[in-house]
């Protein structure tokens, strides 16, 4: 029976090993059998649930960021607002839904949202019917416009590389066959990297270090824009400031499990390097905030006390458990991380410092 896994089985027989990221890739990506082309993967009856899904107030919070900064930088009349991996596209609506209360922002937008999965595409159409808005498979040029660009849990979910440190060198990760089972190896010779190099003060024998080099480009791509042009990114993943270690995982069902066991059937992610997002954007960065200290800077409990103020029983059970669920350290609040991205002379977004 045809399946991916045996679809990267041939591939690997053919070709050799196969690096760790193109391997990620054709899992969650294939055009057949890729896990971004199925459905449902958000909620209950999916594999994840992320915080747009959980509240309201997620988008409408990120909305208030957005439109102070606006304000801040001179309330341009022609601006782009962008998301990377709109997910259902909840996130999107929740953000439009709240600028809509403030139209000159709301008539200088152009929305362009950056989805790879046709999949997911279609369901940001149903969620998003009543607006304009701009598709791009990857991230596109943008014109002489500020940018506004949000991603939430978007580069968790690019492909890394990873490599293993033996001795004061370090050997890059593979995936190969072992009776027809797939596992990973490692390349001969040791991987020649100047940001490998400079791990070797805090790495030691035996310790594991990814690379996101698709998110480093990307975000280098949104700092030179907002530099020359203005604008704000906020990036909200889980990961912290320097990546160590082994983080990628596989989960289905809402439960982790092995990376090789159903390719094409699991979300594979790994922790977002925010050290890498930020150092390559080539413009100003706040530091580093958990999401439930951002959240509560942009008054997420004084919102939900006011949407809780007609609410009784299990409504009010599910308000009181979402704002926990994305605030709390034992919850969403701490392992979450967010940065932003802001240029050079501008002031620092509400709910971030610099």
């Amino acid at each position: 029976m045809k399946n991916l896994k045996s679809i990267l089985v041939d591939k690997i027989k053919t070709d050799g090993p196969m690096p760790l990221s193109n391997y990620i890739e054709q899992c969650l990506l294939h055009t057949s059998y890729g896990y971004y082309t199925k459905k449902p993967i958000f909620g209950i009856k999916g594999d994840f649930t992320t915080a747009p899904e959980i509240s309201q107030m997620f988008g409408e919070l990120l909305a208030i960021s957005i439109l102070q900064t606006w304000i801040d930088q001179g309330s341009p009349s022609k601006i782009i607002l962008a998301e990377l991996g709109p997910g259902r596209g909840t996130m999107m609506a929740d953000i439009l839904r709240t600028l809509k209360n403030h139209p000159d922002f709301f008539d200088a937008i152009e929305i362009h949202l950056i989805e790879a999965s046709p999949n997911l595409r279609s369901l940001q159409k149903k969620t998003l019917s009543e607006y304009k808005i701009s598709w791009h498979e990857k991230l596109p040029s943008f014109e002489h416009k500020h940018l506004f660009l949000v991603a939430n849990e978007f580069f968790d979910a690019l492909p890394i590389d990873q490599f293993l440190r033996k001795g004061d060198n370090f050997f890059k990760r593979v995936v190969q066959i072992s009776k027809d089972n797939l596992e990973f190896g490692l390349e001969e010779k040791p991987t020649q990297n100047e940001i490998l190099q400079d791990r070797l003060t805090d790495t030691h024998d035996g310790d594991i270090v990814e690379l996101n080099i698709a998110a480093a480009h990307i975000s280098k791509n949104i700092g030179k824009h907002i530099s020359n042009f203005g604008g704000l990114a906020i990036f909200i993943d889980y990961g912290d400031w320097r990546s160590l270690g082994d983080t990628l995982q596989a989960v289905k069902n809402h439960e982790y499990c092995d990376i090789f066991v159903s390719p094409g059937e699991t979300d594979i992610t790994a922790h977002v390097d925010f050290e890498i997002l930020a150092t390559n954007s080539g413009c100003t960065f706040s530091k580093l905030t958990t999401q439930g200290v951002l959240l509560e800077r942009l008054g997420i409990t004084e919102r939900a006390q006011n949407l809780g103020k007609n609410l009784i029983g299990e409504d009010l059970e599910s308000l009181i458990s979402a704002h926990r669920r994305l605030t709390h350290p034992k919850e969403m609040g701490a392992l979450f991380k967010a940065i932003s991205l802001f240029p050079e002379k501008a002031s620092c977004p509400p709910g971030f410092e610099q």
